[in-house]
């Protein structure tokens, strides 16, 4: 089932859907407010996501172009016996690997603490903070922790499982375990990387967005992509290469169009330096503004995170 609903106790504002007004209402602030920090992700996965929809298997593919991603699920520890942990899925592990990723980019260490600072993540994106939605976090988290994952540069294969430890959460509550450090240790593999290939992106935009797990994908997608457009006349991008990159979970051609203009349109009020033309046959991409100035990046990384 895709994870594209509102958040538990969530109620819509006015006559408008509760997605909708959220969105338009960070929509809003980010015309008329400049960013005040940056949060970051992995160039790679801004271009290979992680699956949409729950999985029964325990091995995942994606490929854009030349890059493509390989993730196995794993198995954690819990004292007695080795738990089998599904495949992360969804909105959750995107915003988990964001979190982490920030922090980890923002205080230049690969051990991040993620016990109340999960709590804050979760308010600064106005997602329920309670023991269903902390469980739910701390599952992706787990399943994030144990999997192996593998990113192929044309013929080139990396080993770059993001999360070397994992100690966090006792219980839905969010509790910290006095005995156990609530921290999560990125691989040094993956945090090399990290620091030389994250990409800035609003927290704002994020959080709008925060419902759906394919248009978090497409944001970062062209948060990546756009700037780096360098011809004025743009680059084309045909509706099959879209739906390679972003239908896999779409058997009809015609349900991911629908899907696919809608999630731009949702896409593009919370980014809207993005400029991209729908010609025939698909989209033409344009020179863009990144969503984060180059200037709020250099002050966070030398400011207080």
């Amino acid at each position: 089932m895709a994870d594209d609903t509102p958040a538990q106790g969530e109620l819509p504002r006015g006559s408008l859907p509760a997605n909708t007004a959220r969105i338009i209402r960070f929509a809003v602030d980010i015309a008329e407010t400049p960013p005040d920090r940056a949060d970051f992700l992995h160039s790679v996965l801004c271009q290979v996501g992680l699956p949409r929809r729950e999985t029964k298997a325990f091995t995942f593919e994606r490929t854009n172009g030349k890059a493509s991603i390989l993730i196995e699920a794993g198995k954690l520890w819990n004292g007695k016996n080795w738990i089998q942990q599904p495949i992360p899925y969804g909105t959750r592990p995107r915003l988990a690997l964001v979190h982490v990723s920030s922090e980890a980019v923002r205080s230049k260490s690969p051990v991040v603490e993620v016990g109340r600072s999960v709590r804050e993540f979760l308010m600064r994106l106005e997602v329920d903070t309670g023991g269903r939605e902390y469980a739910t976090f701390k599952k992706q988290m787990k399943a994030l922790s144990a999997c192996r994952m593998s990113l192929g540069f044309g013929t080139e294969t990396v080993d770059a499982k993001p999360i070397e430890r994992f100690s966090a959460w006792t219980d839905g509550s969010g509790d910290r375990d006095p005995l156990t450090p609530c921290v999560v240790e990125l691989t040094p593999k993956f945090f090399a990387s990290l620091t030389e290939y994250a990409v800035p992106l609003d927290a704002r935009a994020l959080a709008a967005l925060r419902h759906s797990a394919l248009a978090l994908d497409v944001y970062t997608w062209l948060a990546h992509r756009l700037h780096r457009v360098q011809r004025v006349s743009g680059e084309r991008i045909s509706w099959k290469n879209l739906r390679e990159q972003f239908g896999q979970e779409y058997a009809d051609p015609k349900n991911f169009k629908r899907k696919m203009l809608s999630t731009l349109m949702a896409v593009r009020a919370v980014y809207p330096d993005a400029k991209l033309d729908q010609v025939k046959g698909g989209f033409v991409l344009l020179p863009s503004k990144p969503p984060i100035p180059k200037t709020v990046v250099q002050v966070r990384a030398i400011g207080t995170p």
